[in-house]
């Protein structure tokens, strides 16, 4: 049984190539270093020392449910995307300045739909948003007083600054900026972008504090014009978000860490989640919902490297994360989230690039609907499911196949799909592949 729509997916981006330009703009969604086709017979070294890097990445994603849902399914998603950074002080002398563009491709089969798992958060990330291809990004950066200001404005997508956290995991509930998990009506991940601006203040080596206002408009989820950086009409008001980071290094750097700390308003407008336009039950009324102004939430996104890596500035040895969001309970159906995990990289001296995670998560229904639920039961008019939390738990085991190729088994239990006990258990097996062409 579900009663709420299924989460909408995010963002397996790839990490675009180790450069010292254009570390700062990796998504830390991928593989780093080199890539599995080369480097075209020294072609891509020299387009890069002129001013010009590109990205090519592909991802899969195969989910098999072994329990759980109406019916058994393997389903496969993929996705591909090209980019490329243009260095403007290199192309144009334009000091300290990039322009990037990026293109992404979604294809494949959802299984949480196909099986009718019934889910709130999809078991193959790369799925969501259309299966179509996509403008991802087509944004230009340009940093002043020594990169204590970093601006950036054009076509990008929350997650690119905000809440951002990889998408090594293949459920959602682990998966991409948080804020977007359970707000996906208004905040999109990607590869959904929209016009923004970002102001970034990098106050030094430990802190920095940012800002961002993104349009609003739900023609961006739209298939027209999905190539072109187009102005849509119509929109509904701002998306305003800010964000405090604190990067600190232990041990002399070998145990990294980075906190963020962020919250979000949004000036448009958005349907109450019990209420009609007269303040009484919608559901027993059958009345239009109430319209609440301003949305809002917070959130927070630890990483930290737990064990002391081999040399500074490394992953090895083990290193956890904590995220957590939360939404206003008038208009959010999901109003929070929080997703915990252990990741611990080179467990066997003779794979040491191989890494082993465990991560544990849920997704709150928000508890104005339940008592709505509760009191329909009481009335006579179900029986209705008392919605309250999901459960994930998913464990992978990544094994370099490649310089640039990976591939990532996984296994996902989910306890009360859509949040409630009336929905069989689910267990799915999954196989991610992930390439940095």
């Amino acid at each position: 049984m579900a009663l709420l729509g299924t989460g909408i997916a995010h963002a397996d981006q790839f990490t675009l190539p180790s450069r010292p330009w254009l570390s700062v703009y990796s998504s830390g969604a991928g593989q780093t270093g080199p890539w599995l086709l080369g480097d075209w017979g020294g072609a891509r070294t020299y387009l890069f020392d002129q001013g010009l890097d590109f990205q090519f990445g592909y991802v899969n994603e195969l989910a098999s449910n072994t329990r759980g849902g109406v019916r058994r399914r393997t389903d496969y998603a993929d996705q591909i995307e090209g980019g490329a950074t243009l260095n403007l002080e290199r192309l144009m002398n334009l000091h300290d300045a990039l322009f990037q563009i990026t293109f992404a491709e979604r294809t494949g089969r959802n299984l949480v739909t196909d099986a009718e798992l019934n889910t709130l958060q999809l078991v193959q990330e790369v799925y969501g948003r259309g299966q179509t291809a996509r403008l991802t990004q087509f944004w230009f950066d340009q940093k002043y007083f020594n990169g204590f200001v970093d601006w950036k404005v054009g076509r990008m997508g929350v997650g690119d600054d905000f809440a951002a956290f990889a998408c090594d995991f293949q459920n959602v509930t682990f998966c991409g900026s948080n804020p977007g998990n359970i707000v996906r009506d208004y905040i999109y991940n990607w590869p959904i972008s929209q016009w923004a601006t970002r102001v970034k203040l990098n106050l030094n080596s430990l802190f920095y504090f940012q800002m961002g206002a993104y349009d609003q408009n739900r023609r961006y989820l739209g298939y027209q014009q999905a190539l072109l950086p187009v102005f849509f009409q119509n929109s509904t008001g701002a998306l305003m978000l800010t964000e405090f980071g604190w990067l600190p290094g232990f041990a002399e750097g070998r145990l990294p860490g980075s906190y963020k700390f962020g919250g979000w308003y949004s000036t448009t407008v958005a349907s109450d989640v019990i209420l009609d336009t007269n303040g009484n039950l919608a559901l027993l009324t059958g009345l239009p919902p109430l319209q609440d102004h301003g949305l809002y939430g917070a959130y927070i996104n630890f990483k930290q490297q737990l064990t002391p890596s081999s040399t500074k500035n490394s992953s090895d040895g083990l290193s956890g994360f904590l995220n957590a969001v939360i939404a206003d309970r008038q208009t959010a159906t999901t109003d929070r989230q929080i997703a915990a995990g252990l990741t611990y990289t080179g467990l066997f001296s003779w794979r040491p690039k191989d890494n082993i995670s465990f991560a544990v998560g849920t997704t709150h229904v928000n508890s104005r609907l339940a008592g709505v639920e509760t009191l329909l039961n009481e009335l006579g008019r179900g029986p209705v499911g008392v919605l309250h939390s999901e459960y994930v738990f998913e464990s992978f085991y990544t094994f370099v196949a490649a310089e640039g190729l990976l591939l990532r088994p996984n296994i996902q239990y989910i306890v009360n799909p859509g949040g409630t006990g009336l929905n069989k258990n689910v267990i799915v097996f999954g196989l991610k592949t992930k390439a940095s062409l």
